[in-house]
């Protein structure tokens, strides 16, 4: 709950610095929200093997079939409810951290707190 707080204040409050927002997300895991609790990577910089962000990694490759960054795939398709960049979905993936959901992983600006793939990765990550 105490980290769910933190995002909460972090993503709505309009003066946090992006090291804040990196800070309170590094270590998370990203769990689809299909029947599977698929695991879709973690939070973590571009040299970690499970990171989003290591494009050489399964799970920030744009060809693997469970990569967020595969636009054809389940969960990187702008059209499948289950992807982060599908604007209008209801269950993007969860962010995850110490065992609780602190948030989600979606471009969908009604659910909150949730930040978008892309603006995580320029925050943190380039």
């Amino acid at each position: 709950m105490r980290y769910l707080i933190l995002v909460y204040f972090l993503f709505v409050a309009g003066s946090v610095r992006a090291n804040e927002v990196c800070q309170a997300l590094i270590g998370s895991q990203i769990i689809a929200q299909d029947n599977n609790n698929t695991y879709l990577g973690q939070i973590s910089d571009q040299y970690s093997s499970n990171s989003i962000f290591n494009e050489y990694g399964t799970h920030g490759s744009k060809y693997n079939s469970d990569s967020i960054w595969n636009e054809y795939g389940t969960f990187g398709s702008k059209y499948n409810s289950l992807s982060p960049f599908n604007e209008y979905s209801s269950t993007p993936p969860m962010i995850i951290k110490s065992g609780n959901i602190i948030g989600f992983l979606s471009t969908n600006t009604a659910i909150e707190p949730s930040i978008s793939p892309n603006l995580l990765k320029a925050l943190c990550f380039e």
